[in-house]
């Protein structure tokens, strides 16, 4: 097939970030210089993200069968390169640099290279019209991430991460194939509309549908760490880099996330009946699991591997609502959700550096942070808040939206999980606040550079808890962007 001018317009931001890739292998290659890899992947990701705007305005349009750029995708590709380029402006500042204090001790241009290639996946995924898309998506989302997390090769933690993402994502992989193989046998189609004229209720209805959407569910959930496919999630948070962590609960989720709903919402078969009720029943064991086990966590990595937990279990109540206002209330939540995470690792991230053995994830290191680093502590007060959905935050719009959707849809007994999850979740963020004000203890401790807000990753994290704060006073501007970004269906 041929494809158009405006077939490659629509595909910009995808061949921007492929191109961004190819320019840092080929610096890499002539030269190892940290600072130059660094501007690269920020300069491509900035141009890709600028390339969202073209590409919405010849929207919707389907390039070749596998891919589809509409409003729904534009958002969701807009909102991955944010958190990319978040992340990547963190691992700049995790990574130490040459001059003064020592940072990173081995390689330090890869993973910008890998973090790249799992945006690439990233942004296929929510494209993806078709099965064979959405699996070449996520394997290219999921394989260099696999090299992220154990990136930090001296230190136990982060290799016996690496392994465990590695074998665990591997196995949800391997349901999700096996779930396509058997819906394809049962329909003779891999496209996402084609597969719901084909299961519609008065179509094709073999016990192959249900035990092909019931694995492709489990090779979802894992990606997703929704109960009982969780266990990876704390270890690997903890171990991983805090940047890495940060880009595995933002663009990584987000992606699966997208196309997720975009399956459920196109193809009548994955939706409704005994689906919906095993949905609900994942949701309620997520919210409820995640706030409980985070309750008892002393390290604020393992605490925020639960929390996106229970955060997934509260999307799943707008998807299970699935009308009405459902699509716009989840595009609310992943941003506000989105931006209150990047905040929450970024401070993880500057109090980690420079590099030097395990990250400072354990709480009482944050033990009277106010007094040392005042304008950190409030960062990260404010996404604490925001996360525990405190009014005047971006994460209070984003859980009013959900269960705006839940009560639209009269799902009473799931919103009841989610208010008892809320009210769990607003004592150990509140917990983690409190420790930033006490008194100092006399412990050897761990801080941010003295001057930290000067930096790159400084200043984006002061630019997101203003965000963070922005948006929960004034929605406006956010509910207006996702409203534009709806799912067309049919």
């Amino acid at each position: 097939m041929q494809i158009t001018t405006q077939q490659l317009i629509a595909l910009l931001p995808l061949l921007i970030t492929s191109a961004t890739i190819v320019a840092v292998m080929l610096g890499i290659a002539w030269k190892r210089n940290h600072s130059l890899t660094f501007i690269l992947s920020v300069s491509g990701l900035n141009l890709a993200l600028l390339s969202v705007i073209p590409a919405a305005k010849v929207a919707p349009l389907a390039v070749t069968p596998l891919l589809q750029m509409d409003s729904f995708a534009a958002f969701y590709t807009a909102l991955i390169l944010v958190a990319t380029l978040a992340c990547v402006t963190l691992i700049h500042a995790y990574m130490g640099d040459k001059s003064g204090t020592p940072g990173y001790p081995g390689n330090r241009e890869e993973m910008y290279l890998l973090i790249l290639l799992a945006t690439a996946g990233a942004l296929v995924l929510v494209g993806a019209q078709h099965l064979a898309g959405l699996f070449i998506g996520l394997e290219l989302l999921s394989v260099p991430v696999y090299g992220m997390v154990a990136y930090a090769f001296f230190n136990r933690r982060s290799l016996e991460a690496g392994i465990k993402y590695m074998v665990l994502s591997a196995a949800g992989s391997a349901f999700l194939l096996f779930g396509m193989a058997l819906l394809y046998a049962e329909s003779g189609s891999l496209s996402f509309a084609s597969l719901g004229n084909a299961l519609a209720p008065d179509g094709v209805q073999g016990s192959l549908i249900h035990v092909g959407i019931g694995l492709m569910l489990i090779g979802l959930a894992f990606k997703l760490s929704l109960v009982p496919f969780h266990l990876w999630t704390p270890d690997v948070y903890e171990g991983a880099p805090a940047p890495v962590s940060a880009f595995l609960a933002t663009a990584s989720k987000v992606a699966v996330f997208a196309v997720l709903l975009r399956l459920y919402q196109i193809s009548p078969a994955t939706s409704g009946g005994w689906l919906n009720d095993l949905l609900s029943l994942i949701a309620v064991a997520s919210i409820l699991l995640g706030n409980l086990l985070a309750l008892l966590q002393s390290n604020l990595k393992r605490l925020l591997g639960y929390s996106s937990i229970a955060h997934f279990g509260y999307l799943l109540v707008a998807l299970i609502a699935s009308e009405g206002m459902a699509v716009e209330a989840i595009g609310v939540y992943l941003a506000s959700y989105v931006l209150t995470s990047l905040g929450a690792f970024g401070v993880i991230t500057l109090m980690s550096t420079p590099y030097s053995g395990r990250d400072a994830d354990a709480l009482y290191e944050y033990r009277g942070l106010f007094w040392r680093r005042p304008y950190l502590t409030a960062v990260l007060t404010t996404m604490m808040l925001s996360l525990a959905g405190i009014p005047l935050t971006a994460g209070f719009i984003g859980k009013f939206y959900v269960i705006a959707a839940g009560v639209e849809s009269g799902l009473w007994w799931l919103l009841a999980a989610l208010v008892i999850g809320s009210a769990i979740g607003v004592y150990y963020y509140l917990r983690v606040t409190v420790t930033l004000y006490l008194v100092e203890p006399k412990l050897q401790r761990r801080d941010a550079p003295l001057r930290w807000n000067l930096g790159s990753g400084g200043i984006m994290l002061l630019l997101i808890a203003l965000l963070a704060f922005g948006l929960g006073v004034y929605p406006q501007p956010l509910l207006e962007l996702v409203q534009q970004s709806g799912l067309l269906v049919g």
